[in-house]
């Protein structure tokens, strides 16, 4: 009875094994990034010194809360990170091949409305031209004087709306707000009516 058992046991193990190995090998592949170290760091922080953040407890509270879920996607995705356009015109996005080198910085390019980024791309992040306008809370409207590129960690799936006031509204918030001369995105100074007159280019699905 018992060598019966162990077959039955192994036989389940085996066929996990063949059936859903590459789900296995993918889920938590983006934990070895620099992006997830950094979130950990700053988790870690606010935990052990939140005074040192000068933030108040409630607002301690809803950045770690943040920070947690980008913790919890790069940990849970199996895909690279990808940008929906459900916005109604063209949007300026940072992508980058999954062939590109490590080092090599990524491309502004264009995605047409209603289009998603191709999944053989990683898709780290969009770009706001100044007169434009973030919806940061659901009551909460940032009016932007200058452009900026919003950074996502890999394995986020983002989808970017107008909301009823005219703003950019994001279903996941950006791990950062990024002006021109910080980070690795390089920040053009674009209009809307520039990024409209695009033809479309970003790699699409």
């Amino acid at each position: 009875m018992n060598l019966i058992k162990f077959i039955f046991v192994a036989l389940l193990v085996l066929i996990n094994v063949v059936i859903a190995p590459s789900a296995w090998a993918d889920a938590g592949k983006f934990i070895r990034t620099p992006e997830y170290a950094e979130v950990t760091q700053a988790i870690d922080n606010l935990l052990n010194s939140p005074e040192q953040s000068g933030l108040s407890a409630e607002k301690i509270q809803q950045k770690l809360g943040g920070l947690r879920l980008e913790k919890y996607i790069m940990e849970t995705a199996e895909d690279r990170s990808q940008c929906r356009n459900e916005t109604g015109k063209t949007l300026a996005v940072y992508t980058k091949s999954k062939k590109a080198p490590a080092n090599q910085p990524s491309t502004l390019n264009y995605l047409g409305a209603g289009q998603e980024t191709d999944d053989d791309y990683a898709c780290e992040g969009i770009y706001l031209p100044s007169g434009g306008k973030l919806a940061l809370a659901p009551t909460d409207t940032l009016d932007l004087t200058e452009a900026i590129a919003l950074k996502i960690v890999p394995g986020t799936q983002l989808v970017a709306k107008t909301n009823p006031a005219g703003a950019i509204d994001l279903n996941i918030s950006p791990a950062k707000i990024l002006k021109a001369g910080e980070g690795s995105l390089a920040i053009p100074n674009l209009t809307q009516a520039d990024i409209d007159a695009q033809v479309p280019n970003a790699p699409t699905d």
